[in-house]
């Protein structure tokens, strides 16, 4: 990572300190939104845009990928005990050199849509469960910047919040169903384990892990995130934003390595 991208980083998760303070009043509405946000099943509308950065990429190290994750989630009422949660993944890619003489594509990536059925109270233990299917839509726009395959497979997601606390877990496999047949079959799976801490006035200090693994290729990624968001509002509009360091502890032969950063905003819709 360059020198240059690591102050550029660390300036960004200062100002996710140091901007915005709140009433007292707007502080607890603030903190309350900051669990929801750590809850992938949470019944709050949200538009998060994430921004990734990674380099050190392909056999020679010298590739690099910016990726902008829009990713809506849209919670829907579909009884009086169940939600249905929409979460959606669409990549916006720009990469440089991720194989020998492969030069730059800019683009959308494939597709994952997430559908997770879920009650709206917590089981008598205090677990906050959700479980559904999940799809792969072949929706990049090169070559490179697809698996051009249709997938689908389950996702679930367990999680519990105590004070401040949230910790959980969420994981999906998907398994090619169909596309084109000169191109490799997928079957992946990927595993998010989380552990978060949200303070009365907003902030929220996370760690997790996006590890994934391929079993046609017998090989696997475990990238470690250190993040800090909070809460604020500009004008009517809640939002939140932050920022964080990524550590490729492991990663796939052609991979990303060393260290990474990320962006985070998201637009908030509290019911």
């Amino acid at each position: 990572m360059s020198k240059k991208l690591a102050t550029a980083s660390v300036l960004a998760m200062s100002s996710a300190l140091t901007l915005g303070t709140s009433a007292t009043a707007a502080e607890k509405s603030s903190e309350e939104l900051a669990k929801q946000l750590s809850n992938p099943v949470a019944a709050l509308i949200s538009v998060p845009f994430q921004y990734n950065y990674d380099e050190n990429i392909g056999p020679d190290d010298k590739g690099s990928r910016h990726t902008l994750n829009i990713q809506p989630v849209i919670p829907m009422d579909i009884s009086e005990d169940w939600n249905l949660i929409s979460r959606t993944i669409l990549p916006i890619i720009d990469q440089t050199d991720i194989a020998p003489g492969s030069g730059n594509q800019t683009g959308t990536g494939d597709v994952l849509q997430s559908l997770f059925f879920s009650p709206k109270a917590p089981t008598e233990n205090g677990w906050i469960l959700g479980a559904g299917p999940a799809f792969l839509l072949p929706t990049g726009s090169d070559d490179l910047l697809t698996a051009d395959k249709w997938g689908i497979g389950p996702t679930a997601v367990a999680l519990k919040q105590s004070g401040p606390w949230t910790y959980g877990a969420l994981v999906n496999h998907i398994a090619s169903v169909a596309g084109d047949d000169d191109r490799a079959d997928v079957s992946s799976t990927f595993l998010q384990p989380f552990l978060s801490y949200a303070t009365p006035n907003g902030v929220t200090y996370g760690v997790n892990s996006e590890s994934t693994y391929d079993w046609k290729g017998n090989e696997g990624a475990v990238p470690i995130n250190f993040q800090i968001n909070k809460v604020t509002k500009i004008g009517g509009q809640m939002i939140q934003y932050g920022a964080g360091l990524r550590y490729w502890a492991q990663s796939t032969e052609a991979g990303p390595e060393g260290l990474a950063f990320r962006l985070n905003f998201v637009l908030l819709y509290p019911k």
